[in-house]
C-alpha cells in the first residue's frame, strides 16, 4: 500500500466499537479475541493523531440472559448488573479503555432502538405475519432461541432454536429448527400460532451484496457472508414472545430480538459519549450521513448480524453504513475448541489477574501469536514463551541493559548524535507499524517492533560499552546515546501493545510528558543531552515454572473433570473414580537408586514474593536438609511444622524460587478434590527411617 493510498492517518473522525459482551457470564479469555486489538488500534490511531472515539457497553437482553437469570434465582436486571459491573471493573485491569461502556438496557437504547423501528415501518421494510412458534405445556410458555433445542434444518446437528451452535453456526428463524424440545425440561414443545413483526432483508439482497464487495472487510468474513446472499436473503423475524427486552411499540407483549436492539447499543454508547463530553450532537458526525468512519471489531461467530442483518437496518431507517468490519479467528485452549461446557476455558479474572500476571503480556500474546484472522490456540506452554522468549529476552533485555549500564556510568544521557543506519530502522518501523494497522494485521506490527528491539540488542553487542567505557569515555556516550535513543522509539512504538511497559521505560528516560499521548513521529526525535535518568529496574519478568505449572494442571484439571462429567463418571455425593494411566515401567535396579526416608519438618516459612512456595527445614535422621515444596497455595507454614512425612532425599539440587532445594516431599492428590495435595504423613516413626 502506497503512502498516498493509506487509510490511515485520516482527517475523518473514526469511532471504534467492539462486539457487546452478554452480561451472563464473566469474563473469559476468548472475549480478548476481539477486544485487545481493538484497544490496539485505537491506541495507534491516536498515535497518528487521529480523531477516535472508543464505543463499547453490555448486551443485557434476550435469552442467554434469561437461563443465567432463572438458573441463578435472579431477576434479569439483578443478573445483567451483576456482569455488566464485572466487565466495567475488569476491562480497565487490561488497559482497555473504552471512551464510553453504556448497556443495552439503558434508556438510551430503548429510545434510540423505537426509533429505528418507527423508521424502518414508515420506509415499509417492516410488516406483521402469523408464525408457528414453540410452546412448553410443562413450563406453561412460548420458548423461543435459547429456551428451545432440536434439529438444525441445514446440516442436521443438535441445535439451539436460533442458531447451530454444535453444527454449521447458521441463524436459524424461529419455527424452523426440527424436532423442537423445550431445553429447560427436556419435554417436546407444540406449535402454536400467534403474530410476529418481520424485516424485509430479501429486499436489501442486492444492497448487502453490493456492501460487502466494497467495504473493508476481512476476507474470511466477506465470503461467509456472501455465501448467505447468494442463498437469497430471507426475510427476518424481529420479535420474540418474552417479557425481557426492548417492548415491540405496535405489541408490548412482545420484545424485540436481541440481535436487533444490541448493535443499536453501539449507536445509544456513542449517545452516552456526546452528553458525558458536553456535546450532545456530536454522535452524529458517526452515526448521521457524512465523513465519519464506523469500524468495527467482531469475532467471527456474529459475522452474519454484521455484515448482513446490521448493515440492511442502518440503511433502511437512514443511518451511516460501517466503513470496515474486523472479524477475528476463534480461539482455541490448548489445541482443542473453545468450550465452558468441556473445560476448556480461562477465565480471565481467576486465572490471570489474581495470579499477578501482567496484563500487557496477554495483550502482546493477543495480537502477536497469529493473524488476526486466523484462529488463535491458547496454551500456557506458548504463552509463557512468548513472554520469556520474546518480550523478556529480546525486549525487556534491551530495555534493561542500555538505562543500567548508562545509569551506573553516566546518571544522564550522554552526548551523542542519532547513527544513520539506526535512524532509518526506526523510520523503516514506522513505516511497517503504520501499513500493519492499515491492514489490520498487529502480527505484523509486532513482529517489526520486535525486530527493532532485535537491531538495539545487535548494536549493544557489536559496541560493547562495557569494554569501550574503560578506554574511551566519550565514544562509549555516544553508543548509549543511540541505545537509549534507540529505546525511546521502541517505548513510543510498543505504548499501544505493552503500555504499562512503555509509561515504566518513559520514566526512566527521565521523560516527564504522557508516553500515551506521544505521536508515533517522535521515535524519531532526538533525546536531550544530561536529561536525567529514572532508577532502571527491569521492566518485564519472566513468567515463574511454579506458577506456569500451577496455570497448567488449573486448565487440566478443569478439562479432566468436565470430561468426567460427560461420561456420568462424576455424580453429586459419589466418588470420582478416574485416575491417571500408570506410567511406563521402570527396572527393580532404577527403583532402587529412590532413597526415601522419614522425615520431619521442623522449620516452615513462606518465600518472599512466591504465595505458591514454602522454605521448610527437615530433619532427616542423618542430617537436617533445607526443601522448597509448591504447597503454599494450599497450607499455611503453622500447618505443616511438625509433620513427619515421606520425602525424597537423593533428589538432584535444583533452585526454586532462589532457594536450593535438597529434596522433596511426597504428596498425593485427592481424587474428590482435584488440585488438593495432601503431604504423605507417617506418624510413630522416627526421622531416618527408610521406605521401600
Amino acid at each position: 500500500m502506497s503512502k498516498k493510498n493509506r487509510k490511515y492517518p485520516t482527517k475523518d473522525p473514526v469511532c471504534v466499537t467492539c462486539g457487546l459482551p452478554s452480561a451472563s457470564g464473566k469474563m473469559h479469555v476468548g472475549h480478548l479475541r476481539t477486544y485487545v486489538p481493538a484497544d490496539v488500534f485505537v491506541r495507534f490511531l491516536r498515535k497518528m493523531d487521529v480523531d477516535v472515539t472508543f464505543i463499547c457497553g453490555s448486551d443485557t437482553h434476550g435469552t442467554p440472559v434469561l437461563t443465567v437469570a432463572e438458573a441463578e434465582g435472579l431477576t434479569p436486571k439483578q443478573t445483567y448488573t451483576k456482569y455488566h459491573n464485572h466487565y466495567l471493573e475488569t476491562f480497565p485491569k487490561l488497559n482497555i479503555f473504552f471512551d464510553n461502556y453504556g448497556t443495552t438496557d439503558d434508556p438510551e437504547n430503548h429510545a434510540r432502538t423505537i426509533q429505528i423501528v418507527k423508521a424502518l415501518k414508515e420506509n415499509g421494510h417492516i410488516y406483521p405475519k402469523d408464525l408457528e412458534t414453540p410452546y412448553c405445556d410443562h413450563c406453561g410458555r412460548s420458548q423461543p432461541d435459547r429456551f428451545v433445542r432440536g434439529t438444525c434444518p441445514y446440516c442436521g446437528a443438535d441445535a439451539r432454536g436460533d442458531e447451530c451452535d454444535q453444527g454449521c453456526g447458521r441463524y436459524i428463524e424461529p419455527g424452523l429448527i426440527l424436532n423442537p424440545r423445550c431445553a429447560v425440561c427436556g419435554n417436546p414443545t407444540r406449535p402454536v400460532t400467534r403474530t410476529h413483526y418481520f424485516m424485509r432483508l430479501s429486499a436489501f439482497e442486492s444492497f448487502v451484496d453490493k456492501f460487502l464487495r466494497e467495504i473493508d472487510v476481512t476476507k474470511s468474513a466477506r465470503n461467509y457472508a456472501l455465501g448467505w446472499v447468494k442463498e437469497g436473503l430471507k426475510d427476518w423475524c424481529i420479535t420474540r414472545d418474552l417479557d425481557w427486552g426492548v417492548k415491540y411499540p405496535d405489541d408490548e407483549s412482545l420484545v424485540l430480538y436481541v440481535w436487533f436492539d444490541a448493535p443499536i447499543g453501539y449507536i445509544s454508547s456513542t449517545e452516552q459519549w456526546a452528553k458525558k463530553i458536553g456535546r450532545p450532537k456530536e454522535w452524529e458526525k458517526y452515526w448521521k450521513p457524512g465523513k465519519g468512519r464506523l469500524v468495527h471489531f467482531i469475532g467471527l461467530d456474529i459475522v452474519h448480524h454484521h455484515c448482513i442483518f446490521w448493515p440492511s437496518m442502518l440503511k433502511g431507517s437512514g443511518y451511516n453504513l460501517p466503513d470496515a468490519i474486523a472479524a477475528s479467528g476463534m480461539v482455541k485452549i490448548e489445541g482443542h475448541n473453545f468450550s465452558r461446557s468441556r473445560g476448556y476455558i480461562v477465565w480471565i479474572e481467576e486465572e490471570y489477574l489474581e495470579k499477578g500476571l501482567d496484563p500487557d503480556y496477554l495483550r502482546y500474546y493477543m495480537v502477536s501469536s497469529t493473524s488476526q484472522t486466523k484462529d488463535l490456540d491458547f496454551a500456557w506452554a506458548s504463552f509463557a514463551e512468548k513472554v520469556n522468549n520474546e518480550l523478556v529476552a529480546t525486549l525487556g533485555n534491551f530495555f534493561y541493559r542500555g538505562l543500567h549500564f548508562t545509569k551506573k556510568h553516566y546518571g544522564e544521557v550522554p552526548e551523542g548524535t542519532l547513527d544513520r543506519k539506526l535512524k532509518k530502522a526506526i523510520g523503516d518501523t514506522i513505516e511497517t507499524v503504520i501499513d500493519g494497522v492499515n491492514e489490520n494485521e498487529l502480527k505484523k506490527v509486532s513482529d517489526a517492533i520486535l525486530g527493532l528491539a532485535t537491531v538495539g540488542n545487535e548494536y549493544f553487542q557489536a559496541n560493547q560499552p562495557w569494554a569501550l567505557v574503560k578506554e574511551d569515555k566519550k565514544k562509549c556516550g555516544e553508543v548509549l546515546y543511540n541505545a537509549l535513543s534507540l529505546t525511546k522509539a521502541l517505548a513510543v512504538l510498543i505504548d499501544p501493545i505493552l503500555p504499562s511497559a512503555a509509561e515504566t521505560v518513559w520514566k526512566q528516560l527521565g521523560l516527564e510528558s504522557d508516553i500515551h499521548a506521544v505521536q508515533l513521529d517522535e521515535a524519531l526525535n532526538p533525546l536531550d543531552f544530561g536529561a536525567k535518568l529514572g532508577k532502571p529496574v527491569p521492566v518485564i519478568s519472566k513468567i515463574d515454572e511454579e506458577l506456569l505449572t500451577e496455570l497448567q494442571e488449573t486448565t487440566y484439571a478443569r478439562i479432566k473433570a468436565a470430561e468426567a462429567a460427560q461420561k456420568g463418571e462424576t455424580k453429586e455425593d459419589e466418588e470420582v473414580t478416574e485416575h491417571d494411566p500408570v506410567k511406563e515401567a521402570i527396572s527393580f535396579d532404577e527403583f532402587q537408586r529412590v532413597d526415601l526416608r522419614i522425615g520431619k519438618i521442623v522449620k516452615c516459612e513462606r518465600v518472599p514474593k512466591k504465595d505458591r512456595l514454602l522454605k521448610i527445614t527437615v530433619d532427616i535422621g542423618v542430617e537436617t536438609r533445607t526443601m522448597v515444596t509448591g504447597l503454599g497455595h494450599l497450607y499455611k507454614p503453622e500447618e505443616l511444622e511438625g509433620v513427619t512425612a515421606l520425602f525424597l532425599v537423593n533428589l538432584e539440587p535444583k533452585k526454586i524460587g532462589g532457594i536450593e532445594s535438597h529434596g522433596m516431599i511426597l504428596a498425593v492428590e485427592k481424587l474428590d478434590e482435584p488440585g488438593k495435595w495432601v503431604p504423605v504423613k507417617v506418624d510413630g516413626v522416627p526421622p531416618g527411617s527408610k521406605a521401600a
